[in-house]
């Protein structure tokens, strides 16, 4: 089997019938980028540069990138609680003639709805993937009895609550590279949004969306419905906080999409319009379980110039991003994962493996399933000479193969 994206990348332009160089041309990338990689020279690429050679395989870019080994399971077959997240998305009782799966639950109380979906946010900023999926499928089943049992104020309650399940379902197959299910959790989250008493969750959802075209290498799609959604909810001089807040947030998710698709100059529009909704707010906040304000504006600055291939002036940006420590823990070890690729692009090894090493610390068990760090790993530890070295700890602890 593959195990690395060289390999990966090898195998599926053979299947295509493709030489390097016409893949190379395809894809509008050098053939030394496709040789390098297929021969394991590189062990990581730009996420512009997988996007570029996933459309010209007619793949998806999770194609590429490949599941974590720690994920799977010896037979192959997909995770017990990988699958029972699938089951609780598209509940088998939700068909017509098969009944309900909330036949004979008791539904919970708002209040208890709504202490579940906080507490499952709280999981989500501490990257514990493995807690949510062994908890959403529990809260999906809870929530969807509530709206059958309730009517009025308490029914469109438990919607939302509902609504927001769906989304963090979607977030979470996302991260474990099942987009498919992502997007069917999606779709159930946008429509039990429009049930609920709170018209910002369509909003979040939206960037919720976009984030899953971008993964699945849909970039022009996730920058559209970004932007035409910010367009839409564009805030005016009273707006509250929330509303700036979330229009922001849309601004970055079209700005990375834009980076993804080669539109440099619509990215930097998009982040520029975002640092100021930042600095009007004047502190990050989180708002549905996502942050923006100054610090998140600034991540997502250097997240971009390293994408567009610029180390140098992401590792400048970097320098002057404030109160870093108020980011919750997974967008904290995402940036320190930024960092590291900087410094690794600039051959500063030492200076990548401290920067991963900070992200361990911060949400080690999102490190685990996070595949962009994992292969960083990889490619650092085959250029460390030394056998008792920090890096080659790190990927004995992260179950790097090799």
């Amino acid at each position: 089997m593959a195990t690395t994206l060289g390999d990966r990348l090898r195998e599926l332009r053979a299947k295509r019938g493709l030489t390097q160089e016409s893949l190379a041309e395809a894809a509008s990338l050098s053939a030394d980028t496709v040789r390098k990689l297929e021969q394991n020279q590189r062990l990581t690429a730009r996420m512009a540069t997988l996007h570029k050679l996933a459309r010209a395989l007619d793949v998806e870019t999770s194609v590429l990138l490949g599941a974590p080994t720690v994920l799977e399971p010896s037979n192959g077959s997909e995770p017990a609680s990988l699958l029972a997240l699938r089951q609780s998305v598209t509940p088998l009782g939700e068909f017509p003639g098969l009944g309900s799966d909330s036949e004979d639950r008791e539904p919970p109380t708002v209040a208890q709805l709504r202490d579940s979906i906080r507490s499952t946010e709280r999981i989500r900023r501490l990257g514990e993937l493995t807690k949510i999926t062994a908890l959403l499928p529990t809260l999906l089943a809870d929530a969807r009895a509530a709206v059958r049992a309730y009517t009025g104020e308490d029914r469109a309650a438990s919607y939302a609550v509902l609504a927001e399940a769906y989304q963090v379902a979607a977030t979470t197959l996302t991260a474990f590279g099942k987009e498919d299910a992502a997007y069917t959790a999606l779709e159930r989250s946008m429509a039990a949004a429009r049930q609920s008493d709170d018209p910002r969750l369509e909003i979040i959802g939206v960037s919720t969306l976009s984030w899953i075209f971008s993964k699945q290498g849909r970039v022009a799609d996730a920058e559209q419905v970004a932007v035409r959604m910010a367009e839409r909810i564009e805030p005016g001089f009273r707006s509250e906080p929330v509303d700036l807040s979330l229009w922001g947030i849309l601004l970055l998710r079209g700005a990375s999409a834009a980076v993804r698709g080669d539109r440099a100059a619509t990215a930097e529009d998009l982040l520029s319009l975002a640092a100021a909704a930042a600095a009007r707010i004047g502190r990050d906040r989180i708002d549905y379980a996502t942050p923006f304000g100054p610090t998140n504006a600034g991540v997502a600055m250097v997240n971009a110039y390293v994408d567009l291939g610029k180390p140098d002036t992401a590792l400048r940006h970097a320098q002057r991003i404030p109160h870093l420590s108020d980011l919750p823990p997974t967008w904290l070890a995402r940036h320190c994962v930024d960092r590291a690729l900087a410094h690794a692009e600039m051959r500063q090894d030492a200076a990548a493996t401290r920067a991963l090493l900070s992200a361990e610390r911060t949400a080690p068990e999102w490190m685990r399933y996070h595949t962009t760090a994992r292969q960083l790993v990889a490619e650092l530890r085959e250029r460390e000479l030394r056998r008792g070295s920090p890096i080659r700890d790190l990927a004995i602890r992260l179950q790097v193969e090799g």
